[in-house]
């Protein structure tokens, strides 16, 4: 990472793209929220038909004309396209049809924009097939952070197979700069690649920010909204939707950060901790206890900023910590919801619906909820790429998966790259050894897996167990996840169906 950030170059924040709409959101279904598959959560009312809104986010002025921001809006999908780590107005297909056009405002000859455009068009066949040849990926430290295992401070795959374990997916499959797959519960590292690389964690970083701040207000506090709540948001942030001068509760506000990773809602929960500077030093401080020491704070919303880095191995931590909350497991599993909206007259208030951008959870035209997932958290930004941590369940195996920023710049191709890593953890899990683990907070844990201070060591991850557990039941909180998801995923089918079926404005079929 560690490049400096350039608010104009900078995509939208989750999405990879400099656009109004969320690229990889249509105007598909509405599913139930996942949360209600949590003992003791219930779940959110079903949306009425019509009222799902691709909530917009911030965006470049040269829209600004041409955009709504108003988030009860009805909104028109963005083509599904692949994200690329560049911005969108570099390289020559883009810049010749640029040029064209200031030669025709400033007077230059016809010809000459004609001949420009033309240049650009010739150009994009000429670069396709070598998109994704940088010359300039950089390489990853040849010594990193060997908290939880020496190997896990080793550049490259690390992986100690057993007789009869499955292979591991190779480099074409598994393209991401570091990954990282271990069991939830007991802390054992899988698998891994570079996972103490220092990278730009993008919206992952959101994990760290709700295991500081969720526990210190309670869900049904309110709050009213000052514009200075909302000030100091980059360009192309990721936004929810909340509105000055109109109140919200603190549920509303958690749902807006993990449903929509809405920077105005952790902008606004922010302000209520003090602001934003205050809470970027308790998250420093918090990450320190995790033993998360590859992770260097500057934004609470993971916006891409100078020396702003987390790893692969830190935001499993992250994950991991926060999965012990109910709350917290609460908002990161839930799929849809209703978010307040406008108020009318006599002060009733309008709600929308919003649903998860993690497309493990809540699906996508070109992928299908992963069986078993519940939650966590996804980002994307020009120098992070997409970054991915999520957790599944199947039986009694919960695995954590954290990718970040793969070569390979499809769609979806961060959740591709986390689902394949599910599929051979839950193979593979009886069949390897660990390379490594994911160690426990600093007052039990001194990160070598040496007993500490107060005499809790490896025996931490005991009390992990315990609280990933639930209460009641095997698997507590954690159980008939798989079931659900597989619902799930027949809702999403049934829902994309009737979508192609339903014509676009105008009577056009869709394609």
């Amino acid at each position: 990472m560690n490049q400096l950030h350039t608010p104009k170059a900078s995509r939208n924040q989750d999405t990879g793209r400099e656009s109004f709409i969320h690229p990889s959101m249509g105007s598909g279904s509405i599913r139930r929220s996942a949360g209600a598959l949590f003992r003791g959560v219930l779940s959110a009312p079903r949306t009425k038909t019509g009222t799902f809104t691709d909530v917009p986010t911030t965006f470049c002025a040269s829209t600004a004309s041409t955009a709504s921001t108003d988030p009860t809006a009805p909104t028109a999908s963005a083509a599904p396209t692949a994200s690329t780590g560049a911005s969108a107005s570099t390289g020559p297909s883009a810049t010749a049809p640029a040029a064209a056009g200031r030669a025709v405002r400033t007077g230059r000859p016809l010809r000459t924009a004609a001949a420009l455009a033309a240049s650009g068009l010739l150009a994009s066949p000429l670069l396709a097939g070598t998109a994704h040849a940088d010359p300039k990926t950089p390489a990853p430290p040849s010594k990193m952070s060997q908290i939880g295992g020496d190997r896990l401070g080793t550049p490259g795959v690390q992986v100690a197979p057993r007789p009869g374990s499955p292979k591991l997916p190779g480099p074409d499959e598994l393209t991401a700069r570091s990954w990282i797959v271990s069991d939830a519960a007991s802390g054992k590292v899988l698998a891994a690649k570079n996972p103490h690389w220092q990278l730009a964690p993008a919206s992952t970083l959101k994990m760290l920010f709700a295991d500081t701040v969720l526990p210190k207000f309670p869900k049904d506090q309110k709050h009213t909204v000052k514009p200075a709540d909302l000030a100091g948001m980059g360009a192309g942030s990721s936004l929810v939707g909340i509105k000055e001068n109109l109140s919200y509760t603190v549920h509303d506000l958690w749902l807006g950060v993990f449903l929509r990773s809405g920077n105005d809602a952790v902008h606004t929960l922010s302000a209520m901790n003090g602001g934003t500077e205050a809470t970027v030093r308790q998250m420093q401080k918090h990450a320190k206890e995790l033993n998360a020491n590859d992770t260097h704070v500057v934004t609470p919303d993971g916006y891409d900023a100078p020396g702003q880095v987390s790893s692969a191995y830190d935001l499993s931590l992250f994950a991991r910590s926060g999965l012990q909350n109910a709350d917290f497991r609460e908002y990161c599993s839930t799929a849809s919801a209703q978010f307040p909206g406008d108020e009318g007259k006599g002060g009733k208030r309008a709600s929308f619906g919003i649903q998860n951008t993690n497309r493990l959870l809540s699906g996508d035209y070109d992928i299908k909820p992963y069986p078993g997932i519940a939650g966590v958290k996804n980002g994307s930004t020009t120098n992070a790429g997409s970054t991915f941590t999520g957790v599944a369940q199947r039986g009694d195996r919960k695995l954590l998966v954290t990718v970040m920023n793969p070569e390979k710049k499809e769609h979806n191709e961060a959740y591709r790259e986390a689902a394949r890593l599910l599929d051979w953890g839950f193979a593979a899990a009886d069949k390897v050894d660990p390379v490594g683990r994911l160690v426990g907070p600093r007052s039990e844990d001194d990160g070598t897996g040496a007993v500490s201070a107060k005499g809790k060591g490896k025996d931490a991850d005991k009390s992990t167990q315990a609280a990933l557990n639930g209460t009641g039941g095997a698997g507590g909180a954690w159980t008939a996840v798989g079931i659900a998801s597989a619902v799930l995923a027949v809702l999403g089918v049934v829902a994309f169906a009737v979508r192609r079926r339903r014509p676009l404005p105008g009577g056009q079929p869709r394609k």
